[in-house]
């Protein structure tokens, strides 16, 4: 067993009241090592919280600061699934109703009711017109307008005359468009030389064309006879630029619906989509970067 002295040793190291000491030290040495740490936390936290305030003052309140770094811009389409397909049989309505749901869904967004306020909305023209500048996007101008897109544009693809969207006749319809990005604006091809030659008579002024064919060889002859519907079969510059969410929070971007008349049933067929523009880039790693492939197998 430790001795009492030994006791006393330990104790006293804890708390010597003769000395005044804690620990070995005096209250006068343990005041001043708080108020040094007090100091220096202090300070690092000053220097975070200043670094913190003046990468915010860098940043804008209109656009992400840098959305130089994004490759613009991504073509995406629904009806949507993980593995881009759409198989479905026209005599088992549950497998293509998902297809529907997506779209009724999606074209909710595109009702008259929604785009009836003038204070919001504008029409824009049925025809492909140049960009709409709307102010300068870094003041504070507060909301601006948008440009209606009646759903009406994408005829028998908009819902209203078949709630089914072709599915049920196995004409499936996609719609398609180019995601936001904020002040984009998209140049039309200034040449037909990067262009396939069946693609060549949708280079229009004041539009970005859209084509779609076969991905492999030997369904060129299964693919069909494939509509489009929209402005000019592509996307009018008239909807862009784009001011973002807190300018144009009611911004609903145009699209082009895809009707596939008459694909060979029972085969899956590969199809890819592609938009053509000065600005318009592809990159085979991002199979929605400009364009999007898809597998689509309609069964009897």
């Amino acid at each position: 067993m430790p001795s009492n002295k030994d006791d006393g040793g330990w104790k006293e190291f804890l708390w010597n009241s003769e000395r005044g000491e804690l620990l070995g030290r005096t209250g006068g040495s343990w005041f001043k090592i708080a108020v040094f740490y007090v100091i220096f936390y202090g300070l690092l936290a000053g220097v975070f919280i200043g670094t913190i305030q003046a990468m915010l003052m860098t940043l804008s309140e209109y656009k992400p600061t840098w959305q130089d770094r994004v490759a613009p811009p991504g073509l995406s389409h629904t009806p949507r699934s993980d593995k881009a397909e759409v198989f479905f049989s026209v005599r088992e309505s549950e497998t293509y109703l998902p297809y529907v749901k997506a779209l009724r869904d999606f074209m909710k967004q595109y009702d008259d009711n929604i785009q009836n306020n003038n204070m919001l909305f504008e029409d824009c023209g049925e025809q492909p017109a140049d960009y709409k500048h709307r102010g300068d996007l870094e003041s504070d101008m507060g909301g601006v307008k948008a440009c209606r897109f009646p759903r009406s544009l994408l005829g028998s693809c908009s819902g209203l005359e078949d709630n089914d969207f072709g599915f049920k006749d196995g004409k499936p319809c996609l719609i398609v468009k180019l995601n936001r990005i904020v002040n984009f604006r998209p140049r039309p091809p200034g040449n037909n030389d990067s262009i396939p030659e069946e693609a060549k008579p949708k280079v229009l002024a004041n539009v970005i064309p859209l084509h779609c064919t076969n991905k492999r060889e030997e369904d060129a002859d299964k693919i069909g006879e494939i509509k489009y519907y929209g402005i000019g079969e592509g996307f009018p510059l008239q909807y862009y630029p784009y001011y973002g969410k807190r300018h144009q929070p009611q911004y609903l971007q145009p699209l082009v619906a895809l009707q596939f008349t008459n694909l060979t049933r029972n085969t899956e067929l590969r199809i890819e989509c592609k938009v053509f523009g000065e600005n318009i880039y592809y990159n085979e790693k991002d199979r929605y970067q400009g364009r999007f492939d898809i597998k689509i197998q309609v069964n009897s």
